[in-house]
């Protein structure tokens, strides 16, 4: 599904350039659900604009669903992301005054996608992602922070994009509402074998992937999979028990 190999990213030129990547090499397969991790400057963040096709690495390759990426132009790339990515955010970016089944229907309005299958698709995101179907009608500004993000990640599954790809989509999140959408991240991967590629900075949210590779100044520091991934649903049963 995926394919670094020798990425190398460098800011500026001469004694000003700063390299924020540093030969990153790393493969993911499709359906893993993977956690790239770090502190604040590790080059997360620049990792994931290069693996989202929002940026071109300064050397190395890319290959994303068995195309090279990483020479493309910003056309081409705009048009990968719209066919083979979807993003899920901290941020949620969606209309505020607009109904929850619009602002998922709204990138298959982009895609050219005929009138009587977009709200089919919709629909079979919206319920994919978990939310109800009574809450479709909604606005979106109604709704509260777990079912929001519930929306954001529907509107990443609407094209069926090769890779969803999730940037600390728990950061404006208490933990609790964190631990739903994490269940619902983790239901995609194991009952629907969606590939998923989560961008974090918190060990406790990396710990629900089924595999982690550690950042740090610009170079992985560790690649390793975790056998015993922490389960969002149990986690949240256990929350609601301890709370009653």
């Amino acid at each position: 599904m995926i394919e670094l190999k020798d990425i190398e990213k460098t800011y500026g030129s001469g004694p000003e350039a700063y390299t924020a990547l540093k030969g990153i090499s790393f493969s993911v397969d499709e359906g893993e659900f993977v956690a790239i991790m770090g502190p604040s400057g590790s080059g997360k963040s620049t990792l994931m604009h290069i693996v989202g096709c929002l940026d071109t690495p300064t050397s190395g390759t890319y290959v994303l669903d068995g195309r090279d990426v990483s020479t493309m132009t910003d056309d081409e790339l705009a048009e990968i992301r719209k066919d083979k990515i979807g993003f899920v955010f901290q941020a949620f970016n969606l209309l505020p005054r607009t109904t929850v089944l619009r602002n998922v229907v709204l990138p298959l309005v982009y895609a050219d996608v005929e009138p009587h299958e977009r709200e089919k698709r919709a629909t079979a995101a919206l319920l994919a992602a978990g939310l109800p179907e009574d809450h479709f009608g909604h606005l979106s500004n109604q709704l509260s922070g777990g079912q929001i993000q519930r929306v954001a990640i529907a509107r990443a599954l609407v094209n069926d994009p090769a890779l969803i790809l999730a940037d600390e989509p728990t950061g404006n999140l208490d933990s609790k509402t964190s631990l739903v959408v994490l269940g619902t991240l983790q239901t995609l991967n194991r009952t629907h074998g969606r590939t998923i590629v989560l961008i974090t900075h918190e060990p406790d949210i990396a710990l629900h992937a089924g595999r982690i590779i550690r950042l740090k100044d610009g170079r992985i520091i560790s690649d390793e999979k975790n056998p015993a991934p922490r389960d969002a649903t149990r986690e949240t049963a256990l929350y609601d028990d301890a709370t009653v």
